[in-house]
């Protein structure tokens, strides 16, 4: 990888978490301050918690953003531990409809959203339409990138040292260990998925492989979660392990279950044969919607353990 592919990727990934964050701005600034009060209100029963989450986080467009939200509530003892737990698998699962839109590629009309939304949001005068208009602005920049990241990886199709570094991600300890440090560093797993579905589009990986870096990247992000705990008080603390004993303990059932034999990875394919980019996002979105199903009902336990 020369120089010029890095400052391609770099550009790429830049493009593309800035228009996740514009796209996510511009959908909060349209729901008003009604998401944080949602968050507050509707958390009392674990269920109400697992939707407000969901909806909170497929809006903002990060899962970090909203267990973030959820160790300063718990801080400023607006929400209780017990209330968290719904909202943070929630969130689990709204986070997911980053990598689904990108399976759909819809990249071709990308510069037709960035004109539109641009022009909203220089020409419009009513804050709702310029709310639209980042909306429609950050989601193709968030393709552009996207394009941009896939292309730079294209010369590694011919790239004999790099194919072999990919084969060492179906090791399932380093493609865990891979997701989770490099999910860590860039601070949020949309991204690293993104970059992910970027290798897939190019051919250079597979399911296979990708499976045991996207559980790894689901442990890395909640690192941001982690870092907002620091100067926190105790229960602040304990909100943020709880995300983090929750992936944890999903990853390691869902690895044992695959090392036992449970066909998941095959499903997943059968579900889009021939579609590498949709088969890692299926793979991410079953992962969180059976992990807190699996899960839910041992919410307390997390509680205690945390």
């Amino acid at each position: 990888m020369d120089s010029s592919m890095l400052i391609m990727l770099a550009g790429g990934l830049g493009l593309f978490i800035y228009g996740m964050k514009m796209m996510g701005d511009g959908l909060e600034k349209a729901a008003g301050s009604r998401l944080k009060r949602l968050l507050e209100i509707l958390t009392e029963n674990r269920f109400m918690g697992l939707l407000v989450g969901t909806i909170v986080t497929a809006i903002i467009q990060s899962s970090s953003a909203t267990t973030v939200m959820v160790v300063g509530f718990v801080n400023a003892g607006i929400m209780t531990l017990k209330q968290t737990v719904g909202v943070i698998m929630g969130a689990n699962i709204g986070t997911t409809v980053t990598s689904f839109l990108i399976a759909l590629n819809l990249t071709d009309i990308a510069p037709i959203a960035i004109f539109f939304g641009v022009a909203l949001m220089l020409f419009s005068k009513k804050p709702s339409l310029k709310s639209i208009g980042e909306i429609l602005a950050g989601f193709g920049i968030l393709f552009m990138g996207m394009d941009l990241m896939s292309s730079s990886m294209a010369p590694l199709r011919d790239n004999v040292t790099f194919q072999n570094i990919v084969t060492q991600f179906s090791n399932p300890l380093i493609g865990v260990l891979t997701g989770a440090i490099f999910t860590m560093i860039v601070q949020s797993s949309s991204a690293s998925i993104g970059i992910l579905q970027a290798l897939a589009l190019q051919g250079l990986i597979g399911l296979d492989s990708a499976i045991y870096v996207l559980f790894g990247q689901n442990i890395g992000t909640c690192i941001t979660a982690i870092l907002a705990s620091i100067g926190t008080n105790t229960n602040a603390k304990r909100a943020a392990t709880i995300h983090l004993l929750f992936n944890t303990v999903g990853t390691a059932i869902f690895m044992i279950a695959i090392s036992l034999g449970v066909p998941y990875v095959e499903f997943i394919k059968s579900i889009s044969p021939d579609r590498a980019v949709s088969q890692i996002a299926n793979a991410h979105i079953g992962f969180n919607i059976i992990n807190t199903a699996l899960l839910f009902p041992f919410g307390n336990y997390l509680v205690k353990i945390s």
